[in-house]
């Protein structure tokens, strides 16, 4: 085995600097720092001939540095408490990407969603860190309680939202989704409609809930049959079990796992979807599409989720507090059996 060498003669590649920025971009070293700041002076032009140089060189900012010069950190922080299940890491990764076109690096500090002393930990290791802002994607109903008993010294943006704290609110609008997801299964004809909830101490299935609830008494029909699960798959299927026990017709689920598992349990019911029970998800995952039958779902736009908690983090630009979700018909609904 070579190894490169430390004495005399060796190899040593020095990191670019400002100036060796500035250099290749046949600009002034100070125009270099207003592009590393953002600053709204600069020509487009100009500003994107620092970027093509900072590429070429492979140019590193000094944070640490950096921050001490500026008394900005460039860092932005996400408090996850769930970044394991599609939608908080769909969330995670939109508001990164986001992060990074705009200049700033992510520290994501993972915390148990029901412990409040591994979510205050979470939150003072994100300010002790000097983050400029914190993004929450947190869907427990513990978080919100944690957020607003705690007053802070920078802005932060929550993604799930009750309405019960002081930062602002940037939410996908679970409620609209649910809604869109239960009117559905109503135009088809259905009347005996049931829910497969999701977590109960989470903002997100407690609002899918209540979509569900309001879209059916708005249109006259009694609200059917609740059984809860955890969004996995597996408590799809003992969830599915007891709604088509109580002999529903249709089942809106709270996420596409779950309902992923209550396709199983129609099949072992001997039931046929959808021309026996029309089932509709939420999240529209990368698989629904091939499931059998191919899940009509909720989608939700995580990328622009991320841009607008970004933007309403950093510019406060008014941007609209909810991202409208879309409905996604494919074949798991139907029209109810005769």
């Amino acid at each position: 085995m070579v190894s490169a060498g430390t004495g005399e003669g060796a190899a040593r590649v020095r990191a670019a600097s400002v100036f060796d920025v500035a250099k290749a971009a046949g600009v002034s070293h100070q125009t270099v720092s207003r592009v590393l700041n953002d600053h709204p002076s600069l020509r487009p032009a100009t500003r994107q001939k620092v970027l093509d140089a900072m590429r070429e060189l492979d140019y590193r900012p000094n944070l640490a540095a950096r921050a001490l010069v500026t008394s900005r950190s460039r860092i932005i922080g996400i408090l996850s408490t769930s970044s394991g299940e599609y939608g908080p890491a769909s969330s995670i990764a939109a508001v990164e990407a986001a992060a990074r076109a705009r200049g700033y690096s992510v520290s994501i500090a993972n915390a148990d969603g029901v412990d409040q002393r591994s979510i205050d930990e979470a939150l003072e290791h994100l300010v002790d860190l000097s983050a400029e802002g914190i993004v929450v994607i947190a869907p427990q109903l513990q978080v919100l309680s944690a957020l607003s008993a705690r007053s802070f010294r920078i802005p932060f943006v929550t993604l799930q939202t009750l309405r019960q704290t002081d930062g602002a609110e940037l939410a996908l609008d679970q409620v609209t989704g649910a809604r869109l997801a239960t009117a559905h299964l109503a135009e088809r004809g259905h009347r005996r409609i049931g829910h497969l909830a999701g977590a109960v101490d989470w903002i997100d299935a407690v609002s899918r809930r209540a979509g569900f609830a309001a879209e059916l008494e708005t249109r006259g029909i009694a609200v059917g049959p609740v059984a809860a699960g955890d969004w996995s798959a597996p408590s799809g299927y003992r969830a599915g079990q007891e709604l088509i026990a109580a002999g529903v017709t249709a089942v809106f689920s709270a996420n596409d796992q779950m309902a992923l598992g209550l396709l199983h349990a129609a099949h072992d019911a001997g039931l046929a979807v959808p021309r026996d029970l029309s089932v509709v998800g939420f999240d529209d995952t990368p698989e629904a599409a091939h499931y059998l039958p191919p899940l009509t779902t909720v989608r939700q736009d995580f990328a622009e989720a991320g841009r607008r908690a970004l933007a309403r983090l950093l510019d406060e630009d008014g941007t609209s507090p909810s991202v409208e979700p879309a409905l996604v018909v494919r074949a798991s609904t139907a029209p109810p059996p005769d």
